[in-house]
């Protein structure tokens, strides 16, 4: 199986990577983004380009794959809806038009979050929700991750200062948190495994929360 990972330097898309190096049902990887992962393996490629509104001079790349996990994101705190609505629902669209076009019939995992709502209050859930809605309109099988809350595993960190400073604080109680929340928590490693599984043999839901990413282990 090949694999396209975009956002493959931030925490989500860290694990899914490291799960498709070591996962043999990924023969080949190739990340796109506008930095590079400082990873080095036989199966990975790197293609840089920095702007995801136009994949058209990398298009030729990005035909043959069988599934893409769009791992791309950011935190609404402190943007306008118009400069989130960019990155969140834009530059998702652009690729998922993109990919629907060159592979149809592939796979499109969209790492969205617990509270997505196309008709909700805040407007991070609207924006996602929006989001969801027009990928699983395209002609691929698309699957919306929903994850809660994510524990970093295998020396994946998060590039927000503060966000790795909590995690290194509530890693002593990710088992306790994962029995007494098990539809509310999961981990980087349990993501990336999903979303190879999910790539392989399908899911029977679109929309998946903690409790069903955590149960497709393949």
């Amino acid at each position: 199986m090949k694999v396209i990972i975009f956002g493959a330097t931030g925490m989500v898309g860290q694990g899914a990577l490291r799960e498709c190096l070591a996962d043999d049902r990924v023969t080949t990887v190739l990340t796109v983004g506008r930095t590079p992962t400082g990873r080095t393996h036989d199966k990975l490629r790197e293609l840089a380009h920095p702007d995801l509104l136009d994949l058209t001079p990398i298009e030729a790349e990005l035909s043959g794959y069988d599934a893409c996990f769009f791992c791309l994101g950011v935190s609404s705190a402190g943007m306008s809806e118009k400069d989130y609505r960019r990155v969140t629902y834009d530059f998702t669209l652009a690729t998922g038009e993109t990919l629907a076009r060159l592979n149809p019939g592939s796979t499109f995992v969209y790492v969205s979050g617990v509270g997505t709502d196309a008709h909700g209050r805040a407007m991070w859930a609207r924006v996602k929700g929006q989001t969801e809605n027009a990928l699983l309109a395209l002609p691929f099988e698309a699957y919306m991750f929903r994850p809660g809350y994510i524990q970093p595993m295998h020396g994946v960190t998060s590039r927000t200062t503060w966000y790795r400073l909590a995690y290194v604080v509530t890693a002593p109680f990710y088992p306790m948190l994962r029995l007494l929340f098990p539809t509310a928590v999961t981990t980087t490693e349990r993501i990336g495994r999903a979303m190879i599984t999910v790539a392989a043999q399908g899911a029977p839901k679109r929309i998946l929360g903690p409790l069903e990413i955590n149960a497709l282990q393949g």
